[in-house]
């Protein structure tokens, strides 16, 4: 999963994790919260699936860094209706709505709630938003 949340050592290809595919579908993803770690169909690449971690929700604003020729300017970026800004939480390392802007909630399929693999990092997954 494109290096999965592309977490420092959090997330890693080759993962085991346990995915909730029923919380948000019958909640009509109002359970959704900041910190979730989800995953969901790439916006660039149908064919993959990306996991990230939400940082915004619906009518948040964001502040988006963009770096170009070595000048990094900074806007605000509003999250519309129907979408979440998600990030890896390696930022250095990490193809995410700093790139392709927000996600559009119906791409996303589930919630991650437990790692199973590798075994020393084996537990549930919180709800946390990383700095940073």
């Amino acid at each position: 999963t494109d290096s999965a949340a592309n977490g420092g050592g959090t997330w890693m290809s080759g993962d085991l994790v346990v995915i909730d595919r029923f919380t948000y579908n019958w909640s009509g993803f109002k359970s959704m919260q900041r910190g979730d770690v989800v995953v969901a169909t790439s916006t660039y690449n149908p064919r993959i699936g990306i996991c990230k971690r939400v940082v915004a929700l619906p009518g948040d604003v964001v502040m988006q860094e963009t770096k170009v020729a070595g000048v990094t300017t900074t806007k605000e970026v509003y999250v519309p209706k129907g979408h979440v800004w998600v990030e890896g939480d390696n930022k250095a390392n990490s193809t995410d709505s700093r790139s392709y802007g927000p996600v559009p909630i119906g791409l996303i399929y589930g919630r991650v709630v437990f790692k199973l693999y590798p075994f020393n990092e084996i537990g549930f997954i919180g709800r946390t938003v990383k700095e940073g």
